[in-house]
C-alpha cells in the first residue's frame, strides 16, 4: 500500500520519496542540478529521500521494481527518456504516484511538433511554425528549403522537436544557414521544428501548480546574455555576463493577467497536471519597459522544468509568495491528491 491508497498515511511514519535523477537525454547534467537542490530542500520532518540515480546508458542505481517500495515518485528528469511520458508511464503501471504531469500532458510537452499542433487546434497563439523530418531532408532537402521559406522566411529557429534546455537550437539568419541548424536539430531527434523568429521577441515565463484547479504565478521575464536563450546564456554565463531575470516582468498589469490566464489554459489543454512552466514570446512591436501593444505567443511547456533555487519555475513562485521548500510539498501533496483521484 501507498500513501496514495493508505487513508493513515498522514499520522504513521515519513513518506518515502524516489528523487529520480541523471538519464539518457542531453539534459542528463541538468537533471543532476535540479535533483541535488530537491533533495537538499524536502522537509525532513515529512519526507525520507531515496535517491535513485540513472546513468547515461538508462541502467538504474536499484533494481526498476525496488521502486514500488516508494509513496510517491519525484522525476527530477529532464527531456527524453525522462519528461516524455516513458517513467511517468512507468511508474503509472507499478502504482507509484508521480510528482508531475502523467503520461498525456508529459508526452505531449515533450514534443515541440504535436505541443503546436495541439495549441493551434484550441486556437491559443502560436508563431508560425513547420515540422521536417530527418528523412525529409535528407531525401528532398530543396524541397524542404522552398516550403520553409513560402511558409516561415527567415530568421527562424531551428529545434529538435523533442529535446529542452535549448540543446541543439540554432538561429537561421537565411538560407545558408538552414542546413547546419537542420544538422544540429537532427543530431538530437529525426524531428525537427522550424519556427518564426519572433521579431525582437522578449521572452516571458510563468509557473504553473494544480491539478483541476491550477494557479499561474508572477509572470517573469528574461534578458537572455546572447542573440537568444541558448544552453550556454541559461547556464555557462555568469556574472556580468550572465542572462537577467525579471520578476515580475515589467508589462502592464491587463497583459500580465491575460498572459496567466493563457498559461493556465495551455496547461489545461495538454493535461499537465501537477506543475508546468510556460514560455511565451512577446512581439518587438511593443517597446521599451511598459509596453502597450504588441502580440503574445506561447513557446512553449515545460512539465518538468530546471528545479535549482536559481531556477525561474521555483523563482517565479517565491515572487508569489510561496518558497522552494513548500512548494516541493505542495507538489508532492498534489501527486497523491491526484493518485487518490485517479
Amino acid at each position: 500500500m501507498t500513501a496514495a491508497t493508505d487513508p493513515n498515511a498522514s499520522t504513521r511514519a515519513r513518506l518515502r520519496v524516489a528523487v529520480l535523477y541523471g538519464g539518457q537525454s542531453g539534459e542528463h547534467e541538468v537533471s543532476l542540478m535540479s535533483a541535488g537542490s530537491i533533495m537538499e530542500n524536502l522537509d525532513e520532518t515529512r519526507f525520507d529521500v531515496w535517491p535513485i540515480y540513472i546513468d547515461r546508458t538508462g541502467k538504474w542505481s536499484v533494481p526498476m521494481e525496488d521502486l514500488r517500495g516508494a509513496d510517491v515518485a519525484f522525476p527530477a528528469l529532464h527531456g527524453p527518456m525522462g519528461e516524455d511520458g516513458t517513467v511517468q508511464g512507468f511508474l503509472k503501471l507499478i502504482g507509484v504516484p508521480c510528482v508531475g504531469a502523467s503520461v498525456v500532458g508529459s508526452a505531449v510537452g515533450m514534443d515541440k511538433s504535436v505541443f503546436k499542433d495541439v495549441m493551434r487546434a484550441r486556437n491559443l497563439p502560436v508563431a508560425p511554425y513547420l515540422t521536417v523530418t530527418r528523412r525529409e531532408w535528407n531525401d528532398a532537402p530543396e524541397d524542404v528549403i522552398r516550403r520553409s521559406a513560402d511558409a516561415i522566411g527567415y530568421p527562424c529557429f531551428v529545434k529538435p522537436a523533442n529535446m529542452g534546455s535549448s540543446v541543439g537550437i540554432s538561429k537561421a539568419h537565411g538560407v545558408v544557414e538552414l542546413g547546419p541548424a537542420l544538422a544540429e536539430a537532427f543530431k538530437w531527434d529525426r524531428k525537427a521544428l522550424i519556427e518564426w523568429a519572433v521579431p525582437n521577441a522578449r521572452e516571458l515565463e510563468v509557473s504553473i501548480l494544480g491539478n483541476d484547479r491550477m494557479r499561474a504565478s508572477v509572470v517573469g521575464e528574461i534578458r537572455p546574455s546572447r542573440e537568444f536563450y541558448d544552453y550556454e546564456a541559461k547556464y555557462l554565463d555568469k556574472g556580468e555576463s550572465a542572462s537577467r531575470l525579471l520578476i515580475p516582468a515589467p508589462i502592464p498589469e491587463g497583459l500580465s493577467t491575460l498572459i496567466r490566464e493563457v498559461a493556465i489554459d495551455v496547461a489545461a489543454a495538454v493535461e499537465a497536471r501537477g506543475l508546468a512552466r510556460i514560455d511565451f514570446l512577446l512581439d518587438g512591436s511593443a517597446r521599451g519597459e511598459t509596453p502597450t501593444a504588441g502580440e503574445v505567443y506561447v513557446g512553449e511547456i515545460n512539465t518538468m522544468p530546471g528545479f535549482t533555487q536559481i531556477s525561474m519555475y521555483p523563482k517565479l513562485w517565491a515572487a508569489s509568495g510561496l518558497e522552494y521548500g513548500e512548494l516541493l510539498s505542495r507538489m508532492i501533496d498534489l501527486a497523491l491528491e491526484d493518485a487518490r483521484e485517479a
